[in-house]
């Protein structure tokens, strides 16, 4: 996507908590941010992914029939235009490049408002298992994004046992 002159996608979701536990919680898909999915989806398609389906059936994702990879994109905007974009990670990938994933303290923060709004209580424990692995966050950056997720309700003192 960089070579083509657009800002690089963003892995955000269950496969950012992976990365970020070093697989210690796992993940069968991967959610990504891009305001340029249709050249993203060319790209894909491009290493091998396709659009499975079946009659009636609308997929939501791409799947690698050999790699047997999901993923799927969530968002145009980074947490909707609440993160700050400039934040994001490059990890270095070799002779593959860069990808650009979800910085911790915005994932922490993500995984806090799904568990405030009371339908992902799991996501506690993510929140929990991510910051006890990352002893070096900005802790004010992450606690005004973590209370701008949970409108208002949690902070920092809510990760720590």
């Amino acid at each position: 996507m960089r070579a083509r002159g657009f800002v690089p996608p963003v892995l955000v979701g269950g496969g950012a908590v992976e990365r970020y536990t070093l697989s210690a919680v796992s993940t069968g898909d991967f959610d990504i941010v891009t305001a340029r999915q249709e050249e993203f989806e060319q790209e894909v398609q491009r290493l091998g992914f396709t659009k499975p389906g079946a009659p009636g059936h609308t997929p939501l994702g791409w799947l690698h029939p050999e790699l047997m990879l999901g993923f799927e994109v969530v968002s145009s905007l980074l947490l909707d235009g609440a993160a700050d974009r400039d934040r994001v990670v490059l990890v270095d990938l070799g002779a593959d490049g860069r990808a650009a994933i979800i910085l911790i303290e915005n994932m922490i923060a993500d995984r806090m408002g799904q568990f405030a709004s009371g339908a992902a209580p799991a996501m506690l424990d993510q929140a929990k298992k991510l910051f006890g692995l990352h002893a070096d966050v900005d802790l004010d950056y992450m606690d005004a994004r973590m209370r701008h997720e949970s409108a208002g309700e949690y902070g920092i003192e809510d990760l720590r046992d």
